[in-house]
């Protein structure tokens, strides 16, 4: 089973994450993770904190020469803006100083519920853990799942679809031209008029003191048939995948494949016919059954079906404005104009970087679930065995 811990503040010294369960034998390298660090950093719309912070993660445990031994893997991502906060953030009692503390509790984050659950009157305390800014270190450990699923050409693409009411068509593209398209959209977009639209809606946005949200869009590409399950709740991995996307902050909503609009459909343009060629044997498939649309989104019955998965997360705007709502204080309780701390007009793009990696750590954990060993060679001679009686079913 592969689990994972991360610990941190947004202006604390650093952002750690353990992860449990990696098999030994797998390539892994700091600058790989350090690409998708980056990447997070990046879109149209980011504020100032991305100026200051440049991402790169640390391996202090569970790799040696360049290859992971089967231990836990620490990773951390030092919060270069630290040397400005250790004051307001430090741990020792010393320096407590309570004219530092935040009461003005912003509308649309944690602040107020959190303070409430925690008795806390200094709503520091709860927006420094709830902060985006921990996601930094997920996509670190996101980045470890995919070098382990690349071992098994499974790759994980994330990209917006939707910013702010205007929507993204989809080219008709081979898959390798379509993802360099992404990768050079200061969007993650792959409509260029489109990504006009949205960069202009940005713009006003920001001139307004307002923020945008979106939709993005993270597809699996290669997973097998059979990860995840139909015989318990907690095993079916659409689930899961949900339960992974709607943790990541601003998130409000999931779809698996068609989504919604298989509410507004009958089960005639729904459901996605079966059909079977023996020709895709020969052709070096894994299965000769297969489906000429995929509504379902690559998984049936909480199990995947050899499909793309598919899968939509809906974004809401950032709640930090810099034309702040209204907002009561917590020991006071008098009316006042919420706190402005740090923030983006628009952060989609570094959500999609974000979704690639909390998508790809739950393919990870189901796939090691089905294939697990404690060595790369024992998972791939499970997986082998497994593809093998896959081609004869």
């Amino acid at each position: 089973m592969l689990r994972y811990l991360t610990a941190g503040e947004s202006h604390g010294p650093q952002l750690t994450a353990i992860i449990e369960g990696m098999p030994a034998g797998f390539p892994l390298d700091a600058e790989l993770i350090n690409i998708d660090l980056a990447r997070r950093q990046l879109g149209y719309g980011r504020g100032g904190r991305m100026q200051i912070e440049t991402d790169h993660v640390e391996i202090l445990s569970g790799v040696r020469w360049g290859k992971s031994i089967g231990s836990p893997i620490t990773l951390c991502v030092v919060n270069r803006d630290w040397v400005n906060w250790q004051e307001k953030m430090s741990p020792h009692v010393r320096h407590r100083d309570d004219k530092l503390a935040v009461t003005r509790s912003r509308p649309g984050h944690a602040d107020l519920p959190g303070a409430m659950k925690y008795d806390h009157h200094d709503v520091r305390n709860i927006l420094e853990r709830s902060s985006a800014r921990e996601t930094a270190v997920r996509v670190a450990v996101g980045a470890v799942a995919k070098s382990l699923l690349s071992q098994f050409d499974i790759s994980v693409a994330g990209f917006v679809t939707e910013l702010g009411g205007v929507k993204a068509e989809r080219p008709i593209l081979p898959l390798d031209v379509l993802l360099q398209k992404v990768t050079k959209s200061e969007l993650f977009t792959y409509d260029d008029a489109a990504e006009v639209e949205m960069k202009a809606l940005i713009d006003r946005a920001k001139e307004a003191g307002d923020t945008v949200g979106g939709v993005i869009e993270v597809n699996v590409y290669g997973a097998p048939v059979g990860l995840g399950s139909h015989v318990q709740w907690d095993r079916k991995l659409d689930g899961r995948l949900a339960m992974a996307l709607t943790s990541i902050q601003a998130i409000k909503g999931v779809e698996i494949g068609c989504g919604f609009d298989a509410a507004r459909n009958p089960g005639s343009r729904v459901h996605d016919e079966i059909y079977y060629d023996s020709v895709r044997l020969v052709e070096g498939k894994i299965s000769g059954f297969y489906r000429k649309t995929n509504n379902a989104g690559g998984i049936e019955g909480g199990i995947t079906n050899g499909e793309t998965i598919v899968l939509r997360a809906a974004m809401k705007p950032i709640p930090t404005l810099y034309k702040p709502l209204k907002s009561v204080d917590v020991v006071t309780k008098e009316p006042f104009e919420a706190t402005v701390e740090r923030s983006d007009t628009c952060a989609v793009p570094a959500a999609a970087v974000v979704a690639e990696a909390v998508v790809a750590i739950e393919i990870a954990n189901a796939f090691l679930e089905k294939f697990g060993g404690d060595s790369l060679v024992e998972i791939r001679r499970n997986y082998e065995g497994y593809l093998d009686y896959l081609r004869s079913f």
